[in-house]
């Protein structure tokens, strides 16, 4: 269920409890929310997940990615996120893992990693980053010194 982006980031479809214990044995010391609450009928409150991540001593954030997009609120929310939890796997998931990708590969773009990396990294987890490929490219030639990091 949980596919790996690279050594610090998995993404998932809608996670429920079980799957907090599953992050937890893991390693995964931040589970971030990419889904605006009631979304669907079938999603599992964030509440639930927050709730079952603080028994398991996990760290949570919400994130909420709609289908209207991404904007640099979110992506500095994420950045923000990913430092705090320091070293720690983190667990990002949404309706399907597909806006967690995005936002992960937006983030990173902005951080400086080359595009390429970025699309190479979420194709061998499944994920295709394209649709957003003009902004990822946007935000790393923003970088300075991105073409240093292949």
């Amino acid at each position: 269920m949980f596919r790996t982006i690279n050594d610090r980031l998995m993404v998932s479809p809608q996670i429920g409890v079980e799957q907090v214990a599953t992050a937890k044995s893991l390693g995964v010391g931040l589970i971030v929310n990419n889904r605006p609450e009631d979304e669907s009928a079938d999603q599992t409150p964030g509440a639930t997940i927050a709730a079952a991540a603080a028994q398991a001593g996990i760290a949570y954030v919400a994130i909420p990615v709609g289908h209207s997009g991404f904007s640099l609120n979110q992506v500095d929310a994420l950045d923000a996120a990913l430092k705090q939890a320091g070293d720690a796997p983190v667990l990002a998931y949404c309706r399907s893992g597909t806006r967690s990708t995005l936002l992960w590969a937006l983030t990173m773009a902005r951080g400086g990693m080359a595009p390429a990396r970025i699309a190479q990294a979420a194709a061998d987890a499944g994920y295709d980053v394209s649709p957003l490929q003009a902004q990822i490219d946007i935000l790393a030639a923003g970088h300075a010194g991105n073409a240093a990091k292949p």
